[in-house]
C-alpha cells in the first residue's frame, strides 16, 4: 500500500484589492482551501481587501524596518508554510497595486533573502524549499495574453520576486475571458482549484 502524500502547509493570499464576495477569485480561493483542507493539508488564509498597511516610500525602511504591525501574522504565516498560493485580477498588465505592496512589506531583508556580505554576489534565498503557485484571472482571453503580452507582468512576478527570495517551482494558472464565462466555465475552474488544492500544487 503507497504511503499517503505528505500534509503540507499551505497560505493563501487573495489578491483582489475589491472586498466584494462575490468576485471570482473569492470563489477560486475557496475552492482551493476546500480541496486542500479535505485532502488533509494545513490552510491559513490571508484576504488583502481586508487588511489596512501603508506604501513603502523609503529605501532605508525596507532594508532596516519591519513590517506593519497588520501584516506580521501574514509575513509569519508564509515564512512558515511550504505552499503558497497568489490569486488576483490582471490590472494594466500586472499584479493590482495592493499586491505589490504587500509583497515589499513582507518580503524584507533578513525574512525573506539574504544580502550579500558587502553588497557583492546574489542575495542568499532564505525561503527556499517552498513552492507557489500564481492564479490570475483577466478580461482578455488567456492565450492573447500568453502569447502577444508574453506574461510579462506574471512573469516577472515569478521570477523578479518569488524566484528571487527563494519559491521553486513556481507554477501558474491564468483564466481569460472571465466577464463573460458562463456559470459552467466557472463551476470548472472551480473544480480544477479544488484538485489543485487537494495536490497542494
Amino acid at each position: 500500500m503507497a504511503d499517503p502524500a505528505p500534509r503540507r502547509r499551505i497560505v493563501i493570499v487573495q489578491g483582489h484589492p475589491d472586498g466584494d464576495p462575490a468576485r471570482l477569485c473569492r470563489a477560486l480561493a475557496d475552492a482551493y482551501a476546500e480541496g486542500a483542507a479535505t485532502a488533509g493539508h494545513a490552510v491559513e488564509r490571508i484576504d488583502l481587501a481586508g487588511l489596512d498597511f501603508p506604501l513603502l516610500r523609503r529605501q532605508v525602511d525596507f532594508e532596516h524596518g519591519e513590517a506593519p504591525a497588520a501584516l506580521l501574522p501574514a509575513q509569519q504565516a508564509i515564512l512558515a508554510a511550504d505552499h503558497l498560493v497568489l490569486l488576483f485580477p490582471l490590472w494594466l498588465g500586472t499584479m493590482p497595486a495592493l499586491v505589490k505592496a504587500f509583497l515589499e512589506q513582507v518580503f524584507r531583508p533578513g525574512s525573506a533573502f539574504a544580502p550579500a556580505a558587502g553588497g557583492r554576489g546574489f542575495p542568499r534565498r532564505l525561503l527556499a524549499g517552498k513552492s507557489a503557485r500564481v492564479v490570475v484571472t483577466m478580461g482578455m482571453p488567456a492565450f492573447l495574453y500568453r502569447w502577444w503580452f508574453g506574461a510579462q507582468g506574471v512573469r516577472c512576478l515569478e521570477r523578479s520576486i518569488l524566484g528571487f527570495v527563494g519559491f521553486a517551482p513556481v507554477r501558474r494558472t491564468l483564466l481569460g475571458s472571465v466577464g463573460s464565462a458562463s456559470p459552467a466555465a466557472r463551476q470548472g475552474w472551480c473544480e480544477r482549484m479544488r484538485r489543485l488544492g487537494a495536490s497542494a500544487s
